[in-house]
């Protein structure tokens, strides 16, 4: 009976600050009505519009933090909890410099995660997961507070866990009315970047397409118009239009409310490119550039200073920090010991039942590509028959494939046939996560065929990796394979590893 009093408590407090706080807040700061009408045509092109939005959240965010704070206070010492501890009998003003340094700490470290950023008030899973990873982040510093300072009354760390679940429940609550509110189709548009490009080329197409993908994308590409050579590298798709020439460029800027030009067309000469950006500073435009000519990672790329010139280069990646590998070998030690103890049973289990429908070997031995192109041997739990590769031609299993077990099927659906390498990530050759590792033979040409495909090989392989959760293994698209690899190498951290690890045990996959 406690369970859906309280859901149904949340969500009157969630319907109050949908009701309240738009109408309230909103008002003061310049934004529409929240969940009724929204500004004119004029005011949506207000460039300090999303600034007024994020101040708003930030306000909001606070109210809700204190709230919850003073919600889990009277949960901690107004009911049955109370008598949990010997802290005697407090009241409110008692736990009023604690509420309040909790709030300010919560937000101080959600500003840090970057969730009052102007260009992520239209991603929701993006701030979605930078809250819950602030709300973790806070719960653990504020216990470690209240361990080190010998305040008087103490603060209680069942206040603190009982307070961060609050923040978190009444933070999402919040931010989902909110997102709701900014997916309406002229807050959307209104926040949005116009972009208009200058030339057009392959890299031109597939940010417009990865544009299309993504409904929580912050930009609309307007169209394009040729370089000032007249030409373009690549026929733009019929969704783009071409808006003219290039030397209508300051007319279309004004016409069509461009926010951002970006110049795609690398054939254009330094004075070209200086003349244009020129112009977009001028017109209170942004001016940016497809680095086209760096086939590299993305996030590689650094402009730093060498002798008062800058220079545009490839730098560090994150795991190529020596603290962050160090802390990632820490992880896998950990990790593959209490994956060892755990999956002991399950190898026994499954190995017996390998066994007994192809009596032979338990486990299945086979050369893989590690970190810096060195081979190893990777384990498995067999799930194929012993002749599977008789003819000596490797290759990728498929969909239904006629040379698997019947066990087989069902241990590589639930990755149950990979927990032998744990062993691997213990000796070092492999980490819990990271690229899933190739076999030598089938990836000869792919250096050739496909661009970065060995950067993936600067880290050592994973059990389990970003590709693999989102469904990207065996005999699929390779390509989209090495671009989630790449990402996880632009922006790992552990928090990403933690992430991946959870989604594993989630996801069955429907590949081979």
């Amino acid at each position: 009976m406690a369970g859906p009093k309280k859901e149904s408590c949340l969500t009157g407090i969630s319907s109050n600050i949908a009701a309240v706080l738009p109408n309230a807040v909103a008002a003061n700061l310049g934004i529409p009505n929240t969940f009724s009408t929204v500004a004119d045509d004029n005011t949506r092109r207000d460039p300090e519009f999303a600034e007024r939005l994020v101040i708003m959240a930030l306000i909001v965010d606070t109210l809700v933090v204190v709230t919850s704070l003073m919600v889990s206070f009277w949960i901690r010492f107004d009911t049955g909890l109370r008598d949990f501890g010997v802290l005697g009998n407090l009241t409110l003003s008692d736990y009023v410099n604690y509420i309040a340094l909790g709030a300010l700490s919560q937000v101080f470290v959600l500003a840090y995660f970057q969730v009052y950023e102007k260009q992520s008030l239209l991603r929701f899973r993006y701030v979605w997961a930078r809250i819950l990873k602030a709300g973790l982040y806070w719960c653990v510093g504020y216990l470690l507070i209240t361990l080190v300072l010998k305040t008087t009354p103490p603060v209680s760390r069942l206040f603190v866990v009982i307070g961060s679940a609050n923040i978190l429940t009444g933070l999402l609550c919040w931010r989902w009315l909110f997102h709701s509110y900014l997916q309406t189709s002229q807050v959307a548009e209104a926040l949005r970047q116009r972009i208009l490009f200058v030339g057009w080329n392959e890299d031109a197409d597939r940010l417009t397409k990865g544009f299309a993908k993504d409904q929580t994308h912050a930009y609309e590409v307007i169209g394009c118009v040729p370089s000032a050579r007249g030409r373009f590298q690549r026929k733009p798709p019929g969704s783009v239009p071409v808006l003219g020439q290039f030397q209508d460029i300051i007319q279309k800027l004004h016409q069509q409310r461009i926010d951002m030009v970006i110049l795609s067309d690398v054939n254009c000469v330094k004075g070209e490119i200086v003349s244009l950006a020129n112009l977009c500073e001028r017109e209170m435009v942004q001016f940016k550039i497809i680095p086209s000519y760096f086939q590299i990672l993305a996030s590689g790329l650094r402009l730093e200073t060498v002798s008062g010139i800058p220079v545009l280069g490839v730098s560090q990646l994150p795991l190529d920090r020596f603290f962050n590998t160090l802390l990632k070998r820490i992880v896998d030690i950990v990790g593959s010991v209490i994956g060892l103890v755990l999956s002991a049973p399950l190898i026994a289990v499954f190995g017996t039942m390998v066994y007994l429908e192809s009596p032979g070997p338990i486990f299945y031995r086979q050369k893989r590509l590690g970190r810096n192109g060195t081979l190893f041997d990777i384990i498995k739990i067999r799930s194929m028959r012993l002749d599977a590769e008789a003819n000596n031609k490797p290759g990728w299993t498929t969909k239904d494939d006629p040379r698997r077990l019947r066990i087989g099927s069902f241990m590589r659906k639930w990755n149950i046939d990979e927990v032998p390498q744990f062993w691997n990530v213990l000796k070092g050759e492999m980490s819990l996560v990271g690229p899933r590792p190739e076999r030598p033979e089938l990836i000869q040409s792919f250096k050739h065929e496909i661009p970065h495909y060995n950067a993936r090989h600067n880290v050592k392989p994973g059990i389990t990796g970003w590709a693999q959760v989102k469904g990207l293994r065996g005999d699929t698209d390779l390509t989209e394979r090495i671009n989630s690899d790449l990402y996880y190498l632009e922006n790992w951290n552990l928090s990403l590893d933690l992430q991946i690890m959870i989604m594993t045990f989630f996801k069955r996959t429907n590949a081979c």
